[in-house]
């Protein structure tokens, strides 16, 4: 898989977590290992400029998400999984501070920018949350995904509660 993270928020975070929990997620959804991805950082005025010009809404968010070739994830029939530009991820380690420390099972920035990544992969691959049944099939996926990358890396303690909006 390429994947690229920039992160041009002049916030220290850690990208290397970024890049394999996107990988891990790409690789569990069985999205073909040549297709494409972005992910990049932004600081809270950048956010909410893209926030005003693409949803008209203001103040930053935590991500946002812009498909390219609106790939999906193969059916099980499917023999070869899908390959092509998946399109940009950006994330920003303001709004994810923040809602590490108001969230139910508070965790760290890195841990909600882990969580946030894993929802804009969701969201490129075309999952949504906007009805309370995909809202229950998109969470129950992104929390398998990131508890699965959790226990792969190790890590011990409860995974972040969702706290995307």
């Amino acid at each position: 898989m390429s994947i690229d993270v920039n992160n041009e928020s002049g916030t220290e975070v850690d990208e290397r977590a970024i890049l394999d929990i996107a990988r891990y997620a790409l690789t569990r959804m069985r999205i073909h290992p040549l297709s494409e991805l972005s992910v990049i950082v932004v600081d809270a005025d950048a956010m909410e400029q893209l926030h005003i010009q693409w949803m008209d809404l203001t103040g930053p968010t935590d991500v946002m998400s812009f498909p390219m070739d609106e790939l999906r994830p193969p059916s099980k029939g499917d023999d070869e999984p899908p390959q092509g530009l998946l399109g940009d991820i950006v994330l920003c380690p303001e709004v994810a501070e923040k809602q590490g420390k108001e969230a139910d099972t508070q965790h760290s920035m890195d841990e909600e920018l882990q969580l946030l990544t894993v929802h804009g992969v969701l969201h490129l691959l075309g999952y949504d949350h906007e009805e309370p049944d995909e809202k229950a099939e998109m969470f129950g996926l992104q929390a398998a995904i990131v508890d699965g990358w959790r226990a792969e890396k190790g890590f011990t303690g409860p995974s972040p509660a969702p706290t995307v909006s």
